[in-house]
């Protein structure tokens, strides 16, 4: 498994963890690194959470159950899929 991240994960304790659980890490260095290499495309990740947050309910919690939540999410998560979906078909 390999790890890959911008200068904002730049920390010496980070760094350490990420190699005691065995993960090859690749994080740009402050200082030293140019951003235009590492860090330069956007994640899947980074993405996918940009796409729940315009779900105004997932942005700030209102439900007291954590239930309710997550039903919320899946939803979010079924109505980005099925978007992304018709959008490729087209």
């Amino acid at each position: 498994m390999k790890l890959h991240a911008d200068k904002a994960y730049d920390i010496r304790a980070l760094r350490a963890e990420i190699q005691r659980r065995g993960i090859k890490v690749r994080i740009a260095r402050k200082g030293i690194e140019s951003s235009q290499r590492l860090g330069r495309h956007r994640w899947i990740v980074e993405a996918c959470l940009s796409w729940l947050t315009r779900n105004r309910r997932l942005v700030r919690r209102y439900d007291r159950k954590a239930q309710h939540f997550q039903g919320f999410a899946d939803l979010g998560c079924t109505l980005l899929t099925y978007h992304r979906w018709r959008k490729a078909t087209n």
